[in-house]
């Protein structure tokens, strides 16, 4: 069997090392004679899967010790009520930067439980400006970002400085792509079907002051302490995708850690961006500081172009080169899996694509 060329935005491409494994490891794991997905949660083998995964996780992303790894259910959708649940109990405001369909949801949730201040960039499609305390509410009781715009294709690229507020952060689409400072957030999520895992899993990284804070009327399921207490097994766990997890994270490891990825990431993206940028029939309308490494969109002015391009991508084996329905054009999503040799294929087959065109109309 042949595998294609794999540009979804999520679910995504997994390291193919890792899905042998598991086919491997189906039956019997570990010498257990049942699958993960046959194990009780309670067990000891799955205890240990649980553990090596968040120790990998703690080691590949320097997570001090005053942090909790929490392995979560309901995606980052589900984060956007947990988050003002949890900490929107003080003053009962926060600041949320409106970057991108992403935060627009984040904001729709948070503001049925508080007052929320909506920022939003001059030009939320192409840049994102830096941030100061002086840009929030001092007593705002949180800043929320969405670090990665999967659908937009833009990113900070400068952290906002919020001095003593603290800072959550969506970073569903590009966590563990490139170095961060755990210490600079307050909390961080991520649904797994990006970088980490396939769809199942939610990552929540939260600093331990932020862990007690939830309204009184807060449901069981939706209070981190609840998670906190009971080490994410306070019910049945999404087993199978925390141990695939665990085995994309030992993948990072091996390949030298966050900081390569980050290198091979940056190279990737910069192969298809200069191909773009060179081009006379596609663009790319983000600003160069802003662009993100993970998610590149872009699109040639005529529609009927773009799905001529999707087509004959498609019976080239590129496939989910679709942009998100709201933007149109094309996306190419590079995530941590995406072998250097399918982005080439990319960018030789935007380049075939062009000269034809030319030809045509010469």
């Amino acid at each position: 069997m042949t595998r294609v060329a794999n540009f979804s935005a999520g679910p995504s491409v997994l390291p193919v090392s890792v899905l042998e494994r598991a086919q491997k490891e189906l039956l019997n794991y570990n010498g257990t004679g049942m699958s993960v997905m046959e194990m009780s949660h309670r067990s000891q083998d799955f205890q240990e899967i649980m553990e090596e995964a968040e120790a990998l996780l703690r080691e590949l992303l320097k997570i001090p010790d005053n942090f909790h790894v929490l392995f979560l259910q309901g995606g980052a959708s589900l984060q956007f009520s947990m988050v003002p649940f949890n900490l929107l109990t003080t003053n009962h405001k926060a600041d949320y930067i409106m970057t991108g369909s992403w935060a627009k949801k984040a904001i729709a949730e948070a503001s049925k439980l508080g007052d929320i201040t909506i920022i939003t960039p001059t030009n939320p499609l192409t840049e994102i400006p830096s941030y100061n305390q002086e840009s929030f509410q001092f007593d705002a009781d949180y800043v929320h970002i969405t670090t990665n715009n999967t659908i937009e294709g833009t990113r900070f690229s400068e952290l906002p400085n919020t001095g003593t507020i603290p800072l959550v952060a969506d970073m569903s689409s590009h966590i563990l792509s490139e170095e961060i400072d755990v210490n600079q957030f307050g909390l961080i999520y991520a649904g797994a079907q990006k970088n980490l895992g396939p769809a199942g899993v939610t990552v929540v990284i939260v600093r331990e002051d932020l862990t007690n804070k939830a309204f009184t009327s807060c449901p069981t399921m939706l209070n981190y302490q609840t998670y906190v207490k009971n080490q994410s097994l306070f019910n049945t766990p999404p087993t199978f995708a925390i141990y695939i997890m665990k085995m994309v994270l030992e993948w990072i490891k091996e390949l030298g850690g966050v900081t390569v990825i980050e290198q091979q990431n940056k190279k990737k993206a910069k192969w298809l961006y200069d191909t773009i940028d060179q081009s006379k029939l596609f663009n790319n309308h983000v600003h160069p500081k802003n662009r993100s490494i993970m998610n590149i969109p872009f699109t040639a002015d005529c529609e009927d172009l773009n799905k001529e391009f999707l087509q004959k991508a498609d019976e080239k084996g590129l496939k989910n080169l679709k942009g998100h329905r709201s933007v149109g054009g094309m996306r190419a999503s590079l995530y941590n899996a995406m072998p250097f040799e399918d982005v080439k294929k990319l960018t030789d087959f935007i380049k075939e694509f062009e000269r034809t065109y030319q030809q045509v109309l010469t």
